[in-house]
């Protein structure tokens, strides 16, 4: 959640930031409800002060005191609710973006960084279903569409990625975890899915439990209501992945590109605010190695502020060469979060100036849409990198 003290000292400044992801509105019912909030709080505090009486009070100090809790009574209930509506109006309000970000509100509008590699030159452009070993129509009558099986060669090229993605970032300082897939609706607030992104979260209501879309819910939520002890922390989680793609209709109907479930290695990472946007970009430099080792052309963009989920404060997608689309697609990103994230989860840590909340970032290693890029853009070869990790040689369909 954004900082409320640091929201009434400079409130123009604030919403002028939110303003550009859409967000001014929510920002104003904040203030608002914040406002009516702390104006009750003085009648509260002036009521307690009324009931401490000094001595034996005399009978019409008891009669004015029977009077006074019953007022105060009142006011605390009128305070609590006030305070509810205010911490209701606060949970919408989503991270404002960094002045990096640039405006825009479509992924049309995110400016381009850099590109690396070139596009191949193929005699023949094979879609990836047709170069790997997929099988989406079995997969529909187990469970229903955007689901597909990964078979044979296939298989084994996605599992070398998961533990090439892994061991590369172990080798940068992350610590490897397998984290939940189902956690509660305080981790999935706390990381500023809920509210925003209800909507694409599969919930198993009877249990309390939602499928995670990504791990980075549960690797923040690692360390809900604690206080650490030492900053960095980084972690590298491995998981299953689920996503309604609420609003996708229509999109990407073909091949493996937007399904329901997928892999995935993510970093996560927990830092001191005054190095969190070395990191962002230390992080970003990781993901591009990564692909650089693939040998994957791909351009890094700059996510346009409007565009950004409610926690980012500013993101980094990287958009690989997709050469049956004659695109770039995303295949990963990368985004600082600040302390908008250890804010909803009660994060902090021990800093020169007391208790703070750390910032907080995460990026994508790698997802099934690399697998789906290599088997485009070489055809059914596969990178030497991964053959140490039991990846084929080449990809038989």
């Amino acid at each position: 959640m954004i900082d409320l003290k640091a929201a009434r000292a400079a409130p123009d400044d604030i919403r002028a930031a939110l303003a550009r992801k859409g967000a001014a509105e929510a920002f104003d019912a904040l203030l608002a409800a914040d406002e009516r909030w702390r104006s009750l709080v003085p009648r509260v505090d002036e009521l307690r002060s009324r009931t401490k009486l000094s001595g034996r009070p005399t009978p019409e100090q008891l009669e004015e005191l029977r009077t006074v809790k019953a007022e105060l009574k009142a006011a605390e209930d009128e305070l609590a609710a006030a305070e509810r509506e205010r911490d209701a109006a606060l949970g919408p309000v989503p991270n404002p973006p960094h002045e990096s970000a640039p405006d825009g509100e479509t992924e049309d509008d995110a400016v381009e960084v850099r590109r690396s590699g070139e596009a191949p030159e193929l005699a023949e452009v094979r879609e990836h279903t047709e170069v790997g070993r997929f099988d989406m129509e079995r997969a529909g009558r187990v469970s229903g569409a955007r689901f597909g099986y990964l078979i044979g060669d296939t298989a084994l090229v996605a599992m070398a990625l998961y533990r090439f993605a892994l061991d590369h970032l172990a080798q940068a300082g992350f610590t490897p975890v397998l984290p939940p897939v189902l956690v509660r609706e305080e981790a999935m607030y706390g990381t500023g899915f809920f509210p925003t992104d209800r909507s694409n979260i599969y919930a198993l209501e009877a249990d309390g439990l939602y499928l995670t879309g990504t791990s980075e819910v549960a690797l923040a939520s690692l360390h809900m209501g604690e206080i650490l002890e030492s900053l960095p922390l980084r972690y590298a989680g491995f998981s299953t992945n689920f996503r309604r793609e609420a609003g996708a209709a229509g999109k990407d109907t073909r091949g493996m590109f937007r399904v329901h479930q997928f892999n995935k290695v993510e970093m996560f990472v927990f830092v001191e605010p005054e190095t969190s946007w070395d990191e962002h970009e230390r992080m970003l430099e990781l993901e591009e190695r990564f692909l650089d080792a693939l040998g994957l052309p791909y351009r890094v963009m700059n996510v346009a502020a409007g565009d950004l989920g409610a926690s980012a404060a500013k993101k980094y997608d990287i958009e690989a060469w997709f050469p049956a689309q004659e695109r770039y697609r995303e295949v990963t990103s990368c985004s600082n979060t600040t302390d908008y994230q250890a804010r909803r989860l009660g994060i902090r840590y021990r800093g020169e100036r007391g208790l703070e909340h750390p910032h907080t970032l995460n990026g994508t290693m790698v997802t099934d849409r690399a697998l789906l890029a290599i088997l485009e853009n070489l055809q059914g070869g596969v990178p030497e990198v991964l053959l140490e990790y039991g990846a084929p040689p080449e990809i038989r369909p």
